[in-house]
């Protein structure tokens, strides 16, 4: 019983890191927002730049992922 609730703790206090991620994808696509009203002449770049800022937030995401289902599981 307390093995399952150590788990469910543990799991809980793991995905408190989407909530980070998802703060930094917001981050990162306002920045391009704001970065395309000032110049509008670079959308490509910074498109590319900012899909490359999403990628990066989201692999965070999925390692959290990741941690949280062998938490559950895998002990």
């Amino acid at each position: 019983m307390q093995d399952t609730a150590a788990k469910l703790i543990g799991a809980g206090c793991a995905t408190i890191a989407l909530a980070g991620c998802g703060a930094g994808i917001g981050i990162v696509f306002g920045s391009l927002i704001t970065a395309v009203a000032r110049n509008t002449s670079l959308t490509k770049q910074l498109f590319s730049y900012s899909i490359l800022g999403f990628a990066l937030t989201e692999a965070i995401a999925l390692f959290t992922l990741m941690v949280v289902f062998l938490i559950l599981f895998a002990m």
